[in-house]
């Protein structure tokens, strides 16, 4: 009886070349090819290795949510939705609410008296870092904040290192009308003098002025409590009357006012576009419209509308007087998250394709936790041991 060979094996090169090509939006299966035989724990675990599969994919991919189901009435219970096979990451203690996430990192209000105000958390390797907040009075701030990694040329691939970062914090005090920022910075560990904008901003003045004489029942505009966005050296908050945007420049220390495209609307979304332009994102009736902004262009910006897609036929409605609402949106990849009395659902603006990401909730905010999730050496190793 002839004996049964047993098939060759592929060269190193050839196995690198089939393992780039598991997709980074199921890390599972990236774990499980790890775990096939030592050869290949030895390619996937190398460095080497995983730059160029982050590099080959390009923008990390989608690994959970983190809701904010309220606004401003009591902090809603800490939630991370896995959108992967993948288990959800275990909180650390003392949340508050979630502000922002972005560049492999989560930036969380604490609910602990011991002077901390902020935590910076990383899901993927479980590191925290406190952050006492800017020298102000807290007392009935309506705040918005932005976390961003302040690493010399990184690319944002693999964020997970624990390196430099910073975060910028807007809020408007109750019933005054005024907007300051303050920027902090991990390397200093300091907070830079806070700026503001009020009665002495002329572009400030006007935006006061027109939305006064707009309407008769005026009420002091505040800082929307959700995610800002990053494009460039400018960070972008929305206020609360007529959807303004305030601009933080990180390189000038300074406040501005822009216009948005639309001012009669609820509910927006800034964004960063994959063409590095602004993103501005809201529902009218039960289209989605989007408008984009050169910030860097030498001529005077403008909006340009370059998106408008018809909901009512690519998502389910159950009760159509029921209003749907944008509730977020995904760093420069072209991803709305649109919240439906059926569902949460991932609108991709380039293909128009809908993506069901969560059941049926009252969705104030939803920040997306974007980053590759790749196996470690020291514990794929260890695992190997065993079996």
């Amino acid at each position: 009886m002839a004996t049964r060979r047993a098939p060759p094996q592929l060269i190193d090169d050839v196995t690198d070349e089939v393992l780039l090509r598991l997709l980074p939006d199921e890390p599972e299966h990236l774990f499980r090819a790890a775990l096939v035989c030592k050869r290949w724990l030895r390619i996937i675990c190398d460095p080497g290795f995983l730059r160029r599969y982050r590099a080959s994919h390009g923008a990390p991919p989608l690994l959970g949510l983190l809701h904010r189901l309220q606004a401003i009435e009591g902090p809603p219970p800490a939630r991370f939705a896995s959108t992967t096979s993948m288990p959800d990451f275990p909180h650390p203690g003392g949340l508050r609410r979630a502000l922002d996430c972005r560049h492999g990192r989560v930036l969380v209000h604490t609910a602990e008296d011991d002077g901390v105000d902020f935590l910076v958390w990383i899901p993927i390797t479980g590191h925290r870092r406190a952050v006492h907040g800017p020298d102000i009075d807290w007392f009935c701030l309506i705040e918005s904040a932005v976390l961003l990694c302040a690493a010399h040329g990184c690319d944002h691939l693999d964020c997970h290192g624990g390196g430099p970062f910073r975060v910028v914090f807007a809020a408007t005090p109750e019933c005054k009308d005024t907007v300051f920022a303050s920027m902090y910075s991990s390397e200093a560990d300091e907070w830079s003098v806070p700026v503001c904008l009020d009665s002495g901003c002329e572009s400030f003045v006007r935006y006061m002025e027109r939305e006064r004489l707009a309407d008769h029942y005026y009420h002091t505009p505040y800082l929307q409590p959700r995610r800002g966005a990053v494009v460039g050296d400018g960070v972008y908050f929305t206020l609360s009357r007529g959807n303004a945007i305030v601009k933080y420049d990180l390189g000038k220390n300074r406040l501005s006012i822009v216009d948005p495209p639309c001012r009669d609307v609820y509910e927006v979304a800034l964004m960063a576009m994959e063409d590095t332009s602004l993103g501005f994102a809201c529902l009218q009736g039960s289209s989605l419209y989007v408008w984009s902004r050169k910030v860097d262009a030498e001529e005077p910006a403008e909006w340009v509308q370059c998106r408008v897609i018809e909901l009512e036929k690519i998502i389910p409605v159950a009760d159509h007087e029921k209003a749907s609402i944008v509730v977020g949106s995904a760093e420069g990849v072209g991803v709305i998250f649109v919240s439906t009395d059926f569902g949460l659902f991932m609108i991709n603006l380039n293909s128009g394709q809908p993506k069901k990401v969560d059941e049926p909730g009252v969705y104030f905010s939803v920040l997306p936790y974007m980053s590759f999730y790749t196996p470690d050496r020291g514990k794929m190793l260890s695992l190997a041991r065993t079996n």
